[in-house]
């Protein structure tokens, strides 16, 4: 009580009884100064709701653009199915916009799942840069993956489990409007502590808005039917089970899809497709309906099959290696062979091809146990209707048939790209023809006086047969300036000549005429290469051995052509030979030598 009644005295000495009210006021209104300025600066972080920052990149003058998810839809909390988020976008001049959605923070462990049918959201426009807190970017047709949020809220944001990193969303953009008063907009969000949602309140700026739909829509197989060949090519989550020949790929469908694709290039040919296997093409829309991942692989992968025709040299350059070359070259090397129907014998054949195509060993995919997964993969190959063509304007392809054949030089090591040059010779050197022979149909009778008439001209002479030592007769032919031969398979082998060579084709009789022409006459004109024929008379074929002069074959083969394929190709194509009639054929080969001399 003393030292209270000292304190009064001294206060009474010092100040009047009004200035000791004057100074109460004061320091009254001092700590409520004091006071609101620290909930002003402390603002921020007293609020219960943190800040979602989310950034997505889009054109200037876009209006709308329209998400949908995979199979569900993104979702605001467990078993909230009825929140959703709204999203106004300011049309600037600024490449970016920002979406900034608050919500409660009072639980650190809120959930995101993928259930909601759909989210609206709101974004106005700015130029400063973001805030801190989530921050992500959508490019035009990107694939938002869900690991790559990055979050420096001090509260972290716990995904949900079914959101596997490997889901991906992908963004289409509409080319519809849809305007917006510019007024204030509110954006719902979900409150922590209950299922009601409060709303936020955002105040646009004097630039017009408009709202931004997303519909959620992941990718799915494209596949294409043309005249010769059918395939799909497919971007994503891929799953290739080579026990069941499927190929599953993750989708945002309405519905399952499914097809089956026969990874051979001669679509239409019913006797070459019963040798392919069938492999489905599904597009899945439930995740867990695929399998469970064994091999991961970082580069793509075609798969195609080595049945049907696979083992005829016609055959595996115009349904297997052009098409394989034409699918694969655009990966550089960079791409896995996945093969069905496996034939050792073709692969060991046409091995510098396939290495030269792949830096990868080849997957026997119809013995593997695993299944293998890809984020791109085509089943089946290209291919031109014609045969051995490469057509720029029908493929849209960036490769010609010169590409091809330069490509098969390169991995063969073929040393001439072009014919010799007669004038430059001086008649030291002679051309070198090159005289197919065959063991079996459509074979020379007399190939020893068919070499010597050349050799009178002045060719150099070979003759060699083709095997599948495709290295050892690929030099053969690129050496040759001449190649000569019955109508048949080992006349692809020009694809090995150089630029300017000079191909001739032996016709049987049988109407053979369409067959030559497609097969090989107009197929040489696009390799550069001269292309001269020869059509024999019924007294060269051995067919007058076999049926009397008067008999249809000999006399109409128009009507065993109408009697349907097998019946020609019984005749025709298997029970004959020539025998070539060499002072009738001179004359071709001397004008197969002047136009080596025009050179």
């Amino acid at each position: 009580m003393g030292e209270k009644m000292m304190y009064d005295t001294i206060l009474a000495r010092s100040f009047s009884r009004y200035d000791q009210k004057k100074l109460g006021y004061g320091a009254f209104l001092g700590c409520l100064l004091i006071a609101l300025s620290f909930c002003t600066v402390l603002k921020p972080y007293l609020g219960p709701i943190p800040v979602l920052n989310m950034r997505l990149s889009t054109d200037i003058g876009l209006k709308i653009l329209r998400i949908t998810d995979s199979a569900s839809s993104l979702k605001l909390r467990d078993n909230d199915t009825g929140s959703f988020m709204r999203i106004i976008v300011n049309e600037t001049s600024s490449s970016e916009t920002e979406m900034v959605v608050e919500n409660d923070t009072s639980s650190s462990n809120d959930t995101i799942s993928r259930d909601i049918s759909s989210f609206t959201m709101v974004v106005n426009d700015t130029t400063s840069s973001s805030p801190q807190g989530i921050n992500y970017t959508l490019g035009t047709n990107e694939r938002i993956r869900n690991d790559s949020f990055n979050t420096n809220t001090a509260q972290p944001v716990d995904v949900d489990a079914s959101m596997s990193s490997s889901k991906t969303l992908e963004i289409n953009y509409t080319s519809s409007f849809s305007n917006v008063n510019s007024s204030n907009k509110s954006v719902p969000v979900v409150n922590d502590r209950s299922s009601s949602s409060e709303t936020v309140e955002t105040n646009s700026t004097n630039s017009s808005q408009h709202v931004m739909d997303v519909v959620v829509e992941k990718m799915k197989p494209l596949c294409h039917v043309a005249e010769r060949t059918e395939f799909c090519e497919m971007n994503g989550d891929i799953r290739v089970d080579g026990k069941s020949s499927t190929v599953l790929m993750a989708a945002s469908m309405v519905e399952n899809s499914s097809r089956i694709i026969k990874p051979y290039a001669r679509k239409g040919d019913e006797e070459a497709l019963n040798h392919v296997t069938g492999w489905t093409v599904k597009s899945v829309v439930d995740g867990y309906a695929l399998p469970q991942c064994h091999r991961n692989h970082k580069v793509p992968a075609i798969i195609f099959s080595l049945g049907g025709y696979a083992g005829n040299n016609f055959h595996d350059y115009t349904d297997v290696v052009i098409p394989l070359y034409l699918t694969s070259r655009q990966f550089d090397g960079e791409v896995k062979f996945l093969i069905t129907n496996k034939n050792p014998g073709w692969v060991y054949k046409f091995r510098n091809v396939l290495q030269k195509l792949s830096r990868y060993e080849l997957i026997n995919i119809d013995e593997e146990e695993s299944v293998h997964c890809f984020t791109s993969v085509i089943v089946g190959l290209k291919r031109n209707p014609k045969e051995l063509k490469i057509d720029l304007s029908s493929s849209n392809s960036p490769y010609s048939m010169n590409d091809f054949r330069q490509f098969l030089r390169s991995a063969y090591s073929l040393k001439r790209d072009t014919v010799i040059k007669m004038k430059d010779t001086g008649g030291k050197r002679r051309p070198r023809i090159l005289i197919l022979s065959r063991k079996r149909t459509r074979a020379f009778t007399n190939t020893n006086g068919i070499a010597r008439m050349a050799r009178r001209l002045g060719y150099k002479v070979v003759v060699a047969e083709a095997d599948s030592n495709v290295a050892r007769f690929a030099e053969i032919v690129n050496s040759c300036d001449v190649m000569m031969g019955v109508h048949g398979a080992g006349l692809t082998n020009m694809v090995f000549l150089p630029k300017n060579a000079i191909l001739i084709q032996v016709v049987p009789i049988g109407g053979f005429e369409w067959l030559a022409r497609s097969d090989f006459e107009e197929p040489s004109k696009d390799m550069n290469l001269r292309y001269l024929e020869y059509k024999i008379q019924t007294q060269e074929s051995s067919l007058i051995q076999q049926y009397p002069p008067d008999h249809e074959v000999l006399r109409n083969p128009y009507a065993i052509q109408k009697q349907g394929w097998y019946a020609f190709k019984s005749i025709y194509l298997q029970k004959q030979n020539v025998n070539l009639d060499v002072n009738r054929f001179t004359p071709t080969l001397l004008r197969a030598l002047e136009l080596l001399h025009q050179q």
